[in-house]
């Protein structure tokens, strides 16, 4: 049978051997699609959406003075329950994937206690993203982990690798023959960003007092998180979510070998601005290592939501009429392709943007910027680079970590009541791009 990209390859041809106005025209054509089977889809992450997340290491932090967070993720918007009504928003939008995460702390809220019941949970949300024609993207850990397991060291644990492992083979054994793509870990580097950016000392000293606050009230030397840190801690977090990659892939690769396997690293587009620039060497420390360990994986998840310009003493300022985001950070759409072409250039692997979007109010400045960054990535497409596809951060507003509820990142609202989505018009930029394939 002959499909439309067929068609359109035996047109191009056509026209060539005519004008060469008309081969340039059909050429045109052609490039405008994004490959067949490209994953157009929305991410979310399971503490940030499904509320009441109690047997986790951040609730334990949010829900305690002093702490860094601005507020505590409560009820969320109420996805664990209302999982169903995602699915179908995703749907509606016009996407064809789903990318979300299990969540640990509930699979194994104490050591060595896994819930059945949990494991039925999320095989039935995998079930329904198939039911509606969303390739289910899975992420095995999104910076949340287990109470217990932060209260022994967390990643700093010697134990911590194998402790993962054990989840990832429980949880893949259960359902990974219907997953179509695993992520083990969602921005491991994320901190080495903070450590390279403008980030006041005081942010670190109130992550340094939430940490040991909550071993105080636990009567425990060390508690530790991926995403909640001090600067002495990030040596011992990284050697142990490297080592915890790569027993987490070994474990899902034995369970369900022919599952592709990656991490997801949190990327910006880094330029060089004049002699001097400190641009390789602030690469070379924040994505370095992971970079290095992802040549060996299946994909690489790209996260992009800004660049950076390096000058010879650090990074500089955006320029001054760039549009801006909530925290006043340039909204800038070539970043997305400067970081996906960096990111395959550094690994030689295909490339998944596993999270791209804008924290804004004004969503106005979203519908602007969806096709402004793919016409952009569909460049580096035509250019060689292999990119599997696109997933919007965030289907959904939701907790934003740290700054609790205050940016807004989604491609749809909710009701804090009662919970009722709302689809913004930026969905329908995307829906209407990822119904077409081409922006």
């Amino acid at each position: 049978m002959l499909d439309r990209r067929t068609m359109l390859a035996a047109g191009a041809a056509l026209a060539a051997s005519a004008t060469p106005a008309l081969a340039k025209a059909a050429k045109a054509a052609v490039s405008s699609q994004f490959p067949q089977g490209f994953l157009w889809g929305a991410s979310t992450a399971p503490h940030q959406i499904e509320g009441n997340n109690t047997s986790s290491d951040l609730w334990f932090l949010e829900n305690q003075q002093p702490t860094v967070f601005a507020a505590p993720s409560g009820d969320a918007a109420n996805s664990f329950l209302l999982w169903e009504q995602d699915l179908d928003l995703a749907k509606a939008i016009g996407l064809n994937t789903y990318r979300f995460g299990i969540e640990w702390a509930r699979i194994e809220p104490e050591k060595g206690l896994f819930s059945q019941a949990m494991l039925d949970h999320y095989a039935r949300v995998i079930d329904g993203c198939r039911a509606r024609g969303l390739a289910p993207v899975v992420t095995f850990s999104h910076f949340t982990a287990p109470r217990w397991f932060s209260a022994q060291g967390g990643w700093a644990n010697p134990e911590s690798a194998a402790l993962f492992a054990r989840f990832a083979d429980k949880a893949t054994r259960h359902f990974g023959d219907r997953i179509h793509a695993a992520i083990t870990f969602n921005e491991p580097n994320i901190l080495l960003l903070l450590q390279n950016a403008n980030v006041p000392p005081e942010l670190w000293a109130i992550q340094k007092l939430t940490l040991e606050t909550a071993a105080k009230r636990l009567g425990v030397p060390r508690f530790l998180c991926a995403n909640v840190a001090g600067l002495a801690d990030l040596p011992d977090l990284q050697a142990g979510l490297l080592a915890a990659h790569k027993a987490g892939k070994a474990a899902i690769k034995a369970a369900a070998p022919r599952l592709p396997v990656g991490l997801s690293l949190a990327m910006m587009d880094d330029q060089a601005v004049g002699k001097g620039s400190l641009r390789d060497a602030k690469r070379h420390e924040m994505y370095g290592t992971w970079l290095d360990v992802a040549k060996a994986d299946d994909f690489l998840g790209v996260q992009n939501y800004e660049r950076a310009l390096w000058g010879p003493q650090g990074r500089l300022p955006a320029p001054a009429d760039a549009v801006r985001n909530w925290s006043g950070s340039e909204v800038w759409a070539p970043s997305l392709a400067g970081a996906v072409r960096y990111a395959h250039q550094a690994t030689g692997v295909p490339i998944l943007v596993s999270e791209h979007g804008v924290g804004t109010d004004d969503d106005t400045i979203r519908a602007a910027f969806i096709p402004a960054a793919l016409t952009h990535l569909k460049a580096a497409i035509d250019d060689g680079v292999p990119v599997l596809g696109y997933c919007h951060w965030s289907l959904i507003d939701n907790f934003e970590w740290v700054f609790g509820y205050k940016p807004k990142f989604g491609l749809a609202s909710y009701d804090p009541v009662t919970f009722a989505r709302t689809a913004k018009p930026s969905a329908a930029v995307l829906g209407a791009i990822a119904r077409a394939n081409r922006v």
